[in-house]
């Protein structure tokens, strides 16, 4: 029985005097794929930086891995996401100007992993999606298939326990899609890893274990057993 990693509870989540999030209440377990699904400006982004700590609500909690990330002090929940949490966006948000190496490299320097350790976990990423042959270039120089494989090995390349995609296809043709989307779900299936969707497309949602459709900021539609509360 899977215990829950991730409690998203009580009433609202309120941002300064915007409701931007109503009445939600989720709890997601290890290694489950997510998908949450709405238009743009439903919610469903806001939802995701709750969950991970990148906004800050100002009611109800959020409890990954025990801990409730809104209990703790901004230098702490960096400190926790840079450990925990990997982060994928529709905009890539690479370093054009630094080599396919250094952008990997750069969450493993953040999250203070030894230099000895990170050639390898670096190597071991580009593998993975396919980039080892491409690792001295500029990122600039990437095709956009590419620059979204940079952004997923530099995701995954301090092995994550939960996996954050906004919109991971959304600037890409479906074929670059579609291996993006492979990606993804095998980083989850061979790692365990918690993958979390946030996406326009139904299609993309449906391969997820759960898909939940918020409108307005509220759940509005969902296939979790038992509800939400």
């Amino acid at each position: 029985m899977k215990e829950y990693f991730i409690k998203l509870i009580r009433k609202e989540l309120m941002f300064k005097e915007f409701f931007a999030l109503k009445d939600v209440s989720l709890e997601i377990k290890k290694g489950e794929s997510w998908g949450f699904i709405g238009v743009n400006g439903s919610g469903k982004s806001t939802l995701m930086h709750a969950i991970s700590g990148l906004d800050r609500p100002q009611t109800g909690q959020v409890v990954i891995d025990g801990q409730d990330i809104l209990q703790m002090k901004p230098r702490q929940v960096d400190a926790f996401r840079a450990r925990t949490i990997g982060f994928i966006f529709q905009s890539f948000f690479v370093e054009g100007n630094d080599s396919v190496v250094s952008n990997v490299m750069l969450p493993l320097e953040i999250a203070g992993v030894p230099r000895a350790q990170r050639s390898a976990k670096v190597n071991q990423a580009l593998e993975a999606v396919g980039l080892a042959s491409k690792r001295n270039n500029k990122a600039k120089d990437l095709s956009g298939g590419q620059k979204q494989r940079l952004a997923i090995a530099r995701a995954i390349v301090g092995a994550p326990k939960i996996l954050f995609a906004d919109e991971p296809t959304g600037n890409l043709d479906s074929e670059t899609g579609a291996q993006i989307e492979e990606l993804l779900f095998r980083q989850q299936r061979e790692h365990g890893t918690t993958l979390i969707i946030v996406t326009h497309d139904d299609d993309l949602a449906a391969h997820c274990d759960y898909q939940v459709v918020i409108k307005d900021g509220r759940v509005t539609r969902h296939n979790i057993p038992g509800g939400t509360q």
